[in-house]
């Protein structure tokens, strides 16, 4: 088991956001975090990233806490945010260099891992280049490609395809995809529901800080008393306020 969530309580400055929050990501799965704005979702993943400090419970990532070994807990994450977070005055090679320095990962080991995913992503020409030359969608595949390198046990991706034209979108869910396919677990924030659908194996739905559904598409479904149901037509039910079954 890769991710484990137990009895999370957390947020900010004594507000509970996060009221006992209990969900797993195991080996080889990818997860969908789902829920309207304000559900949760980023607070979710700033506690299991380290950097809120839960209230109470504990987040392992195969069984290692952030207690019991800061550093290894972090190496083993692989984290894409929502917004590209560059340095500006570091090119592209430097940030791949500058990952594998920070996961302890020999350079020319970090360079070789990236070399498919430059080409994937289309950015093999553009080593030298400053985040000032980027555009958005180009930025996050630089965050993309630093993330993927790394190898960790959990990829966590937040908002995964903001940014990205449809063609990147669909290199990105195949590597997901991929990793998956090779044992990683990956923990997925989207609002993009209808393709996080077709690949997703399960989903957790958040709402007002609290887990109301967690399952594949049949328990969602199941859940929610909807149906044959897209995980769209879950959210606009969420969105509508309907009594949750």
């Amino acid at each position: 088991m890769a991710l484990e969530v137990k009895n999370l309580t957390g947020g900010y400055f004594g507000n509970p956001v996060l009221k006992d929050v209990n969900f797993k990501v195991g080996d080889g799965q990818i997860v969908g975090l789902i829920g309207l704005n304000g559900a949760g979702k980023s607070t979710t993943i700033k506690e299991i990233i380290g950097l809120l400090t839960p209230f109470s419970g504990e987040i392992s990532i195969d069984k290692v806490t952030i207690k019991s070994d800061k550093t290894a807990f972090r190496k083993k994450i692989g984290f894409i945010p929502e917004t590209p977070n560059l340095y500006e005055e570091l090119t592209l090679q430097e940030h791949i260099e500058l990952t594998a320095l920070a996961y302890e990962i020999e350079k020319t080991v970090a360079l070789e891992r990236a070399k498919p995913l430059l080409e994937t992503f289309r950015l093999s020409d553009k080593l030298d280049w400053f985040p000032i030359n980027f555009s958005k969608g180009m930025k996050q595949k630089v965050m993309i490609i630093c993330a993927f390198l790394t190898k960790p046990s959990l990829y966590i991706i937040d908002e995964p395809f903001m940014g990205l034209d449809p063609l990147a979108v669909s290199d990105l869910t195949e590597l997901m995809i991929t990793m998956r396919n090779q044992g990683a677990s990956i923990l997925m924030s989207t609002h993009i529901l209808s393709t996080a659908e077709k690949f997703c194996d399960k989903f957790v739905v958040l709402n007002a800080g609290q887990v109301v559904a967690d399952g594949d598409m049949a328990s969602l479904r199941a859940k929610f008393n909807l149906i044959g149901a897209s995980l769209d037509d879950i959210y606009l039910h969420l969105n509508k306020g309907e009594r949750l079954r």
